[in-house]
């Protein structure tokens, strides 16, 4: 079957895009909605979810030390380059990397390399549809590797259920996580605000993107914040050819819904018709 699937990202947090796959959602037949923003998972807020099942992620293996076992003759704390294990021979999880070393060196075999669960992965039912979601530990990392089970879930319910279309709210910036949001996905919609900041967050994750085969639309999201920054970020979208699909003034009203954990787009429907929302909304359905 093939699917739609989309992704919405950005250069940094805050800019607007999980307010915009919000507002798309009530307006997308059958979706599978994935929130990939595993950092900061916001999306279950906003709509409400209903976990219908949830399982544990293990992430990378961490050194475990066998009381028992173990001299104390600390080869292992000598040969660790992440400085992972203390002076009385215990393992930090927090610094641990994983790579193995110390239980290759270990003398009496004390130190075994285990699997840690780093988060967890929600399937969840909205008002809107089915929702896959998850959840890192905080100060875990691996979260690449979370979003990608996030999206084979997200892909692997759309298949089981018949529905062709997945709207991914995708994670911020340029790191490993927000690779594994765009992979495979058909299109991907930067959200970006009119400042020079902007500009430059545009200008990497544009970069980014240019590395994968997919279509690209360029939202600017309180579009009325710089008359100066909108002029600069409109330059720089016509030296790229990249097509600005949407401008969404501040309007006070939509941070008010989101606030109160209501659907923007559909509790101010008049300034989105204002907008060309609905244009919008099209392109976003388009399968060719």
């Amino acid at each position: 079957m093939d699917i739609n699937e989309i992704v919405v990202i950005s250069g940094k947090g805050g800019t607007g895009k999980t307010t915009l796959v919000a507002s798309l959602v009530p307006f997308l037949e059958n979706p599978v909605i994935a929130d990939c923003d595993v950092d900061a998972p916001d999306l279950n807020i906003l709509f409400g979810e209903t976990i219908r099942e949830s399982k544990d992620f293990v992430g990378l293996k961490r050194a475990v030390i066998n009381e028992d076992l173990c001299t104390k003759c600390g080869l292992c704390r000598q040969k660790c380059k992440f400085n992972a294990i203390s002076e009385d021979i215990k393992v930090s999880f927090s610094k641990c990397e994983g790579c193995s070393v110390c239980e290759y060196i270990c003398p009496t075999g004390a130190i075994k390399m285990k699997d840690c669960v780093v988060g967890q992965v929600f399937n969840s039912e909205t008002e809107y549809g089915p929702m896959v979601h998850a959840r890192l530990i905080p100060g875990e990392e691996t979260s690449g590797k979370l979003v990608s089970e996030v999206r084979k879930t997200a892909k692997a319910l759309a298949e089981k259920t018949g529905r062709e279309t997945i709207i991914i709210d995708g994670s911020p910036g340029i790191a490993c996580n927000v690779i594994a949001s765009i992979t495979g996905v058909k299109k991907t919609v930067i959200v970006i605000e009119p400042t020079f900041s902007g500009l430059h967050d545009l200008e990497k994750v544009h970069r980014l993107v240019q590395n994968f085969s997919v279509d690209i639309m360029i939202v600017i999201n309180k579009c009325d914040l710089s008359e100066d920054g909108l002029n600069a970020i409109e330059n720089y979208c016509k030296e790229q050819d990249l097509e600005i699909a949407l401008k969404i003034p501040f309007n006070k009203d939509i941070v008010k819904s989101v606030s109160e954990r209501k659907i923007p787009s559909l509790e101010n429907k008049e300034f989105f018709d204002g907008i060309g929302f609905a244009k919008f909304v099209e392109w976003i359905k388009k399968t060719d």
